[in-house]
């Protein structure tokens, strides 16, 4: 046999033993504990999430599945961890659109690429923000909203609970496609933000859904739309922004599981199934309507991985747009 016939063989047979190998860890995966990093502190809707699929996982498989809160830099810090993690399936990302989407364009540099250091498992929710005013805004509906916004530039202020979070782009992109000038006024937490549109120092504010509808049910805010493209369920007579005059309006907060790069494809299959499965129970329906959200129909790491590439190009955009910078 020629020399360069038996280097052929060696080189076929190390990949056959290689597919093997990987075929055979992820079959006897998971073997130990696995960390879920969320790069938020606890208590927040995505952290409820996270500790539900973690313990769906831990039921499902016999091994404990601890959640761990690395918070700080608007989720740079967990997120960056988890990049420079082993890729072995047992360190993952509850990533969000900040991490995944909006801080590669809102922060000068980051410790990690969104899109080369990690590969995406599942998209586990997409929420709905809300578009709320206080009552004394005379506005009953967007297109009112947007006139009074032209008649006064400056007049009107909305809250969010920080710089380059969803709710501050909303409302970016809202006076980008209507041509008005609203002012945001950031502040540290939608908490704080939210308990001065209840008292009317600011005029409005794109919050969560789940956070502000039991402030509209109790007609201390008015609702006038859904920032996104589609109508939620949880809400379903109330209008979207882009059926009530700006047209592609769409906007929304999402987060999902993510691995580090490198993860072997069987396992990232594997934890696929698993986290899919646990979504369409009963009672993470429950949890996710109770949100305004439900399971994505098409949830595979091929959709989640366009769904990302796809969303940063949007936020690349509204973040030049606005002009917001962290540092």
């Amino acid at each position: 046999m020629k020399p360069w016939s038996r280097i052929a063989l060696k080189s076929v047979a190390g990949l056959a033993l290689a597919l093997v190998c990987a075929g055979a860890f992820a079959q006897s995966y998971p073997a130990k504990p696995i960390r879920l990093v969320v790069p938020y502190p606890a208590g927040g809707p995505l952290d409820i999430m996270a500790r539900a699929i973690g313990q769906k996982l831990t039921e499902a498989w016999h091994q404990p599945v601890v959640v761990d809160n690395r918070a700080g830099a608007g989720g740079n810090i967990g997120a960056d961890l988890v990049a420079k993690s082993a890729p072995d399936g047992y360190t993952l990302l509850m990533g969000a659109v900040a991490t995944q989407a909006i801080n590669p364009a809102l922060y000068s540099k980051i410790p990690y690429d969104p899109i080369k250091d990690f590969a995406p498992v599942a998209l586990v929710a997409q929420v709905p923000n809300i578009l709320v005013v206080n009552p004394s805004v005379p506005a009953k509906s967007v297109k009112e909203l947007i006139e009074l916004a032209r008649a006064k530039p400056g007049a009107l202020n909305f809250a969010s609970g920080s710089t380059g979070s969803t709710g501050h782009l909303a409302g970016e992109l809202f006076n980008t496609m209507a041509g008005v000038k609203m002012v945001h006024i950031p502040y540290k937490g939608a908490a704080p933000a939210m308990a001065d549109l209840l008292s009317g120092q600011v005029q409005l504010m794109f919050d969560n859904l789940a956070s502000s509808l039991p402030n509209v049910k109790a007609g201390k805010l008015r609702a006038l739309a859904v920032t996104t493209l589609a109508r939620s369920p949880a809400v379903p007579d109330l209008p979207t922004i882009a059926e009530s005059g700006l047209p592609g309006f769409d906007l929304t907060t999402w987060f999902g599981l993510l691995v580090p790069a490198g993860t072997p494809h069987d396992i990232v299959v594997k934890l696929n199934a698993e986290i899919v499965r646990a979504l369409n129970s009963n009672d993470m329906r429950e949890r996710l309507e109770k949100m305004g959200a439900e399971p994505p129909p098409d949830n595979t790491p091929e959709h989640f991985a366009a769904f990302i590439r796809s969303e940063a190009e949007k936020y690349a955009k509204v973040v030049k747009a606005s002009g917001a910078r962290v540092d």
